[in-house]
């Protein structure tokens, strides 16, 4: 490793003092320990730290920062890495390679981590409320996205910046845990880090900051339960969940089919939902989409599809009082373990291993038909000789399955996987009312529907469209709102949107920072200015004057005593959500507050940032 010391020269001067290069290695000359007889054991220690310079640069110099402790050298730290010295006096390295390393301490390093937090927020700000407005991201390979969903956005972006990264952890966090509110969690976190950036320069610590935060967010949470409203619903009246779903998906492409769309989530979670234990298993619900058609004719299928055809064009595409043998070995004479060779050197015996061969799959399919079975749908390929023996003895198959679809078949229609034929069973077979066969348009594309099963714990839900791309943004939307129709089966309370949830939260913070002593109430105000974000942008997105329509909602609240007037995005003509039907959930709002909070702190308390030196 190449050792660069602090000295103007090959000569190293101080105190009228001067020994040459070859002197040190040399261990002095004889000059020098007459002349310096009493400093031999500091010359000594002098020499083992010259050492380090054998490697110096082509230009001679050699760079030694000196500083007396006592009359003489006592401590040489070095430029190019930290230097300690053990009880003996030799020397070792603190820190490596620091002159490859960039450093940002203090001020300077929250202001830069502030700044790559506000950034994101920003990108994501014109994509809140239902005149948001969409982002095109196109991937390294030239696929290309159209979404205003904020997890999405966020996890197809290139971030390289460390806190920007934990922006998109934010966001994700938010899908995982409640399935909406990405885009407002992230806003929400940018408006705290601008308000941070405030009091950082009024000289208000961090510490404090994240501090009044904390209590703020609090204030803000509790704040929300006595708001919140609850309401009750059954399988017969649903009508409270789909307003609940068409507020997420107002703000979606899908919005002029929100009112269906809803309806068709809000039952799909209701078919799988376990209403006593208030449990939703949304790995029941399967969404499916072909390119083609129009988005009016989604539907939902209580059933399974599969994107597969029967294995013989000739076999029958309905099939009435199905008895499914759900399989997951193959149509085909088991192989040995270990490697063989046949030996075939005569007719007679080629004759007898093809008759070996067609017995197998004669006892394969006659099995099929002892245990009653009417369906066969397999996880493995066969042959054709296989597929024709399966056609001439009347019985239908699919084949290529995948296991995903094989377990949700399994589930609907009651049955059980079976992995080697000996194992079959009646009892194994699953039941399913219709199995029908469905072709799509002028194409060659088919799809199976299994309906009517025995156990309608599993759905599907079977999105149309004119491209790709208007499926798979259909698809995340949908995922957004069967999550919300998740979640007020788990707790049936809501707060009123629009923003209105946030200006109320934001006054009643504002109130009680009276209350507090100290520089935290700085931090709890700044807190309530951030909470006006979410309206503000709301208000900016949809054409509005942001300030002056911030101002009178928020008056009209504080006169009126009224929690639900938010901003009239959609230019209904009244400002009461109440009215306009616009719910969110109250776990959702809270979940929003706690996670940006909870970010920001972290952000707030990184005061030292070491990273590699760009090259």
């Amino acid at each position: 490793m190449r050792c660069v010391l602090l000295v103007l020269s090959r000569r190293v001067v101080r105190d009228n003092f001067v020994i040459s290069k070859k002197e040190a290695f040399a261990g002095g000359s004889s000059a020098y320990n007459a002349k310096h007889k009493s400093r031999a054991s500091n010359v000594q220690n002098f020499v083992l730290l010259f050492f380090f310079s054998l490697l110096f640069n082509s230009s001679g110099t050699v760079l030694i920062s000196l500083s007396l402790k006592s009359p003489f050298f006592s401590t040489f730290s070095l430029l190019s890495m930290a230097l300690a010295f053990d009880e003996y006096g030799r020397p070792f390295i603190i820190l490596k390679e620091q002159e490859q390393m960039n450093r940002l301490r203090g001020l300077d390093a929250q202001k830069a981590n502030i700044s790559a937090g506000k950034a994101v927020a920003r990108i994501l700000r014109t994509s809140l409320g239902p005149k948001g407005m969409d982002k095109m991201l196109q991937s390294p390979d030239g696929e290309v996205t159209i979404t205003n969903d904020g997890a999405t956005i966020l996890e197809q972006m290139d971030v390289d910046n460390q806190i920007a990264k934990l922006m998109v952890e934010l966001s994700r966090s938010q899908d995982y845990e409640i399935g909406d509110g990405t885009t407002g969690v992230v806003v929400m976190a940018g408006a705290l880090l601008e308000q941070a950036e405030r009091l950082l320069e009024c000289g208000i610590h961090p510490i404090r900051i994240a501090e009044g935060y904390e209590m703020a967010s609090r204030m803000a949470v509790d704040h929300l339960e006595k708001i919140s409203k609850t309401f009750e619903f059954s399988l017969t009246n649903i009508e409270s969940l789909v307003q609940t779903c068409m507020t997420t998906l107002s703000s979606k492409i899908v919005n002029r089919c929100k009112r269906s769309l809803a309806e068709i989530a809000v039952k799909a979670v209701l078919a799988v939902a376990d209403l006593d234990r208030k449990d939703v298993n949304l790995d029941l619900i399967k969404v499916e989409g072909k390119v083609g058609g129009k988005l009016e004719d989604t539907e939902l299928v209580y059933g399974i599809t599969v994107d597969k055809d029967m294995s013989h064009p000739q076999m029958p595409k309905r099939i009435e009082n199905a008895k499914i043998a759900i399989l997951t070995c193959p149509f085909e004479p088991p192989k040995p373990k270990t490697k063989h060779k046949v030996d075939i050197d005569t007719v007679e015996k080629f004759q007898t291993l093809r008759k070996q061969e067609q017995q197998y799959f004669d006892d394969m399919v006659q099995r099929c038909k002892d245990v009653g079975a009417t369906l066969v749908i397999c996880q493995w390929g066969f042959d054709d000789e296989a597929n024709h023996l399966l056609m001439n003895r009347g019985l239908p198959a699919v084949r290529w399955v995948g296991g995903v679809e094989l377990e949700l078949i399994a589930i609907a229609t009651g049955g059980r996987i079976v992995p080697r034929f000996q194992e079959l069973t009646p009892e194994k077979l699953g039941k399913a009312g219709i199995v029908r066969e469905k072709s799509f348009g002028t194409t060659k594309d088919r799809m199976l529907y299994i309906e009517q099963c025995a156990n309608s714990r599993a759905v599907t839900i079977f999105i149309r469209g004119g491209n790709k791309m208007m499926i798979e943004e259909t698809k995340r939307s949908l995922h957004d709102a069967l999550c919300v129709a998740r979640n007020l089966i788990r707790n049936n309370s809501i707060v009123y949107g629009g923003g209105s949830a946030e200006i109320s939260c934001s006054i009643a913070v504002e109130a009680a920072a009276d209350r507090i002593p100290g520089v935290e109430q700085y931090a709890i105000r700044a807190f309530a200015d951030a909470l006006d974000s979410i309206p503000m942008a709301l208000a900016e997105n949809s054409g509005l004057q942001p300030i002056e329509t911030l101002t009178a909602v928020k008056s009209q609240q504080v006169k009126e005593g009224n929690p639900h007037y938010g901003i009239d995005c959609n230019d209904i003509g009244t400002n009461d959500m109440l009215q306009q039907d616009v719910f969110e959930t109250l776990i959702g709002k809270q979940q929003q507050i706690l996670l940006a909070t909870q970010v920001v702190k972290m952000i707030l308390k990184i005061d030292d940032v070491i990273s590699p030196a760009d090259y």
